[in-house]
């Protein structure tokens, strides 16, 4: 029997990166709101520097919704869907800005206008076959002001490039103008960043330290980074890492205007006769409950808020909701996160431990900020070389053709160059396409029987192209630093699961080709708002996780703004 709960203002399904975001300006604003979460409150004794327990089990004590549903994968829909070998997500309060990277990115201004900014330097023609891409229905200008709040309720740490149009070296000379400076200086380099980087300025290349939701000094009462060395897939001891169960969603908690549910599994949205959204269904363990509310923010990553639409299927949405035109699932893409790059160096390399956030950017190759008039692609990537090695990870380095990898010969050669080795991290463009897609797998279930998603998708040819240009640029940049051997991994093909995954849900003024609107609610259900990556219509060089808080804070302070006209 389903308790029905008592009604509140707005409920967030999902309380990571954007709905742990979103929740503080509609707290602040006296609006009663219930977040739900499938995971757990977790803190400081939770997040051992322990490399087995982190990266090879998967922090085993966290329940595990996510790898419950895990969705199935393939190429195209002629082919068979396999499902994925491991969620790349996770369910806590704070979602995966626990264990992520941290690195916090903008957009920059192109990857707002792609369509425009292509057709006008190029020509409309290359615009690639097959690509859905449409122009977001606002520019950078207008996310900006929110990028700068979230950089600072979070707190961001970084080197501007271009504060107000005036251009600093140091930083980033491609971005977007912000209108001031990181709140925090930049996490400090090691002798081997400072190596490559003069390595790219040999080169002719601008490198510049990347921002990152980490302290560099103490920032709220929370002490600076102490480089220790597991942030790759870790939760920070010190509360360093600013991930959002320590910064936004305890400020909301503390307006007495919001309430966690923890181990909460919602299953689907309600609706009434007139379309509109009326509360949530979710289960804890074996009880079940509805949550009503007079808006619904769904904010519960890429694959389930496309999922938990679907799933939703009622008289007014007989296909699931929001999706009478058809456009739940459509423009799905993720990054090409393969067609990576290692490299041999003679020397140690002094990178023990650090974190993946902590290192040099190279950004010339990135978006449009290069002359693409006689390549076969548009978009580029960003070059990042990190610090972030560990006894077990650097135990599985290869050996770049100068020992066999098993026995007595192999042991030595890690024991005398198990600092002398590097592997890249290449963030591409990726567009969306008509033939990439997520839907409900037809045959595989989670243990609540309810279809797991699908994803079709396989990289195309510009995507590819982008791949192998940006790996011989990484090759050049290590190169140029001293390596004698290099490894590249191959350009990849099926998109699979991914952190980095955009669409679904697009937003867009249209729709016919969108679902949301530029505010991030639902063009047919209007007290339906979606939050997260899902709404992106491009993804640029760049992990999706600053552009989808700040599209939050946006959309929390328009609910906020337009409260009669939603929720009314």
């Amino acid at each position: 029997m389903t308790t029905q709960l008592r009604g509140t203002d707005v409920v967030i399904v999902g309380m990571g990166a954007a709905g742990g975001v979103a929740a503080l300006p509609l707290a602040e604003a006296g609006l009663s709101v219930v977040g739900l979460e499938a995971g757990t409150w977790l803190d400081q004794r939770d997040f051992a520097p322990d490399e087995i327990r982190n990266n090879y089990r998967d922090w085993p004590m966290l329940v595990k919704k996510a790898e419950q549903e895990r969705p199935t994968s393939r190429a195209t829909s002629a082919t068979r869907a396999n499902q994925i070998g491991g969620h790349p997500m996770m369910n806590a309060v704070g979602g995966t800005t626990l264990h992520y990277w941290a690195q916090s990115w903008r957009l920059n201004p192109w990857d707002f206008q792609v369509v425009t900014e292509t057709t006008a330097r190029y020509g409309a023609s290359r615009i690639p076959y097959g690509s859905t891409v449409e122009d977001w229905p606002f520019g950078y200008d207008e996310l900006e002001p929110y990028y700068d709040r979230v950089e600072r309720e979070v707190g961001i740490s970084g080197q501007a490039g271009n504060v107000r149009g005036r251009i600093n070296s140091r930083g980033n000379r491609f971005e977007g103008p912000r209108e001031r400076d990181f709140p925090m200086p930049p996490l400090r380099w090691t002798a081997f960043h400072d190596r490559m980087a003069e390595a790219a300025r040999s080169l002719g290349w601008s490198p510049f330290p990347g921002p990152a939701a980490i302290n560099s000094e103490a920032y709220q009462n929370r002490p600076g980074c102490g480089y220790h060395g597991f942030c790759n897939k870790g939760g920070c001891p010190i509360n360093a890492k600013n991930a959002t169960h320590i910064t936004t969603i305890p400020r909301a908690v503390d307006t007495g205007n919001l309430t966690v549910i923890t181990r909460a599994h919602v299953t689907t949205l309600e609706v009434g006769s007139d379309g509109r959204v009326t509360g949530v269904n979710y289960v804890v363990g074996s009880n079940e409950y509805f949550q009503p509310a007079q808006v619904v923010l769904v904010a519960s990553y890429t694959y389930e808020n496309v999922r938990m639409l679907l799933l939703s299927k009622s008289r007014a949405y007989p296909d699931g909701l929001s999706n009478n035109h058809g456009q739940v699932g459509r423009h799905y893409f993720s990054h090409h996160q393969g067609a990576g790059v290692g490299a041999f160096f003679p020397y140690d390399l002094n990178s023990w431990y650090g974190l993946p956030a902590q290192g040099v950017a190279v950004d010339d190759w990135a978006d449009d900020n290069f002359d693409h008039a006689d390549l076969g692609f548009i978009g580029g990537g960003n070059l990042w070389i990190m610090s972030d090695r560990r006894p077990i990870s650097a135990a599985n380095m290869g050996t770049y053709g100068q020992s066999r990898n098993w026995g007595s010969a192999w042991k030595r050669f890690i024991h005398e160059n198990s600092d002398r080795t590097h592997g890249s991290y290449i963030q591409k463009t990726t567009l969306p396409y008509e033939d990439n897609y997520l839907d409900l797998d037809p045959t595989v279930t989670d243990p609540l029987g309810l279809p797991v998603i699908r994803i079709t998708g396989q990289f195309k040819d510009n995507e590819r192209a982008i791949a192998g240009f940006m790996q011989d640029k990484m090759e050049d940049w290590y190169r140029e630093a001293g390596a004698i051997e290099i490894n590249r991994g191959g350009l990849g093909n099926t998109m699979g699961a991914s952190t980095h995954a955009y669409g679904g849900t697009r937003m867009g003024d249209d729709p016919e080709t969108n679902v949301v609107d530029r505010w991030g609610f639902s063009h047919e259900a209007p007290n339906l708002g979606v939050l997260g990556a899902s709404v992106m219509g491009t993804s640029g060089a760049r992990n999706p996780t600053l552009t989808s808080q700040a599209l939050a804070w946006r959309t929390a302070a328009h609910l906020v703004e337009s409260w009669r006209d939603i929720a009314e």
